[in-house]
């Protein structure tokens, strides 16, 4: 099976969490040990960002930036609805009402004409999600934030390398929140980030990773367990050094493919707009005249011939039965795409050989069903 995604360990991730392991520390009680300090340092650099915040998932990442940006219970926090179930779940957990909205069809990203029709006073944030690592268009949703006094969290989970007019995603943003889980284009097996030009949010997420202490047993704020692990760190930082060679093979990959499934009818390719360089975490098409029944055919069907397809994702959070009772009417672009997109493998493990019979496949198959 060639899996959707793949974790690319090597000898010298092994040998950095073996090191934190002789070192003997483990963690840290303020949760900045000496690698995590590091590891923070360096993918500030690479995003561009005056602060990173190491924690240890990409949903502590989001908890911690609706927490520290002020989002309070009775408030309301715009987001779309074709996106994994953290970036809603985090929502509730600070206390807010998540407001679901429709997604643009090029882009699968939010729409910021559906974000306009649903604010309020109640509205406090906006979160924008860079699915599948395609830069969401921040800049128009940035100025309507500022003339209407919101913040804005991006979700940049899949996006780490994603660029929007020329720089690292993230730049237009209160906070960007990012994931390091085991299929991520890096990872620590689990972890996360948090990065903002915004000094007085850094200091108070660093106060909400680790109990609301600013030393040792003196909590100054309401705070979690969310510090990530030394090793992890370790990992992180040889991770990151990769992530540029690992990109590039991703978007080798997708260029590929692209070319072999250019012209193949009722099939809509990803696309990049103009401006936005895409990670490639995913590589996602749609079906456009397909009902949900013949794309999970198709699904299906790949991965009897070793292809681990996957759909991403088969249900918006609105429709999920805990979240049903924050849905206000169908959000039609959303609904579409979870019935006809699904992903194939770009990973940098998938080789030239590999994509050729990806493609060959996806012709073949989307045509006889």
């Amino acid at each position: 099976m060639i899996p959707i995604n793949a974790p690319q360990i090597g000898e010298e991730e092994i040998a950095a969490a073996v090191n934190v392991l002789k070192s003997g520390i483990l963690t840290h009680a303020l949760g900045s040990g000496p690698m995590v300090k590091r590891f923070e340092e360096d993918f500030a650099r690479f995003v561009e960002a005056k602060n990173a915040i190491a924690v240890n998932s990409g949903t502590a990442a989001l908890h911690m930036a609706l927490i520290a940006i002020g989002v309070k219970r009775g408030d309301e926090v715009v987001l779309p609805s074709f996106t994994f179930v953290a970036t809603a779940e985090t929502v509730i957990m600070a206390g807010a009402k998540p407001v679901f909205v429709d997604i643009d069809p090029e882009t699968y990203n939010i729409s910021l004409e559906a974000v306009e029709k649903v604010l309020t006073k109640k509205t406090k944030a906006v979160i924008v999600v860079d699915l599948y690592g395609s830069p969401a268009d921040l800049k128009p949703i940035r100025e309507m934030a500022n003339k209407c006094g919101l913040k804005v969290i991006e979700d940049a989970a899949q996006a780490h390398g994603a660029t929007y007019n020329g720089k690292p995603v993230g730049a237009y943003a209160d906070v960007a929140c990012w994931s390091f889980y085991a299929s991520k284009n890096m990872t620590t097996g689990e972890g996360g980030m948090i990065t903002t030009n915004d000094d007085a949010v850094a200091e108070t997420l660093r106060l909400i990773r680790s109990h609301g202490e600013k030393e040792k047993y003196k909590s100054i704020l309401l705070g979690h367990n969310y510090r990530m692990p030394e090793i992890e760190a370790a990992i992180g930082l040889v991770q990151l050094k990769k992530l540029p060679n690992f990109l590039a093979k991703r978007k080798e990959n997708a260029e590929k493919l692209t070319a072999k499934l250019r012209g193949v009818k009722n099939i809509k390719l990803p696309c990049e707009p103009k401006g936005c360089g895409n990670s490639w975490y995913l590589y996602t098409i749609k079906i456009e005249d397909a009902d949900r029944a013949k794309r999970d055919t198709i699904v299906e069907n790949l991965r009897r011939e070793g292809i681990g397809a996957e759909v991403y994702y088969p249900w918006p959070i609105h429709l999920m039965p805990y979240y049903r009772k924050f849905r206000k009417g169908k959000l039609t672009e959303t609904e579409k795409a979870s019935e006809q997109v699904f992903s194939l493998p770009v990973h940098p493990g998938v080789t030239a050989e590999q994509i050729e019979f990806i493609g060959e496949a996806v012709s073949r198959l989307v045509r006889h069903v």
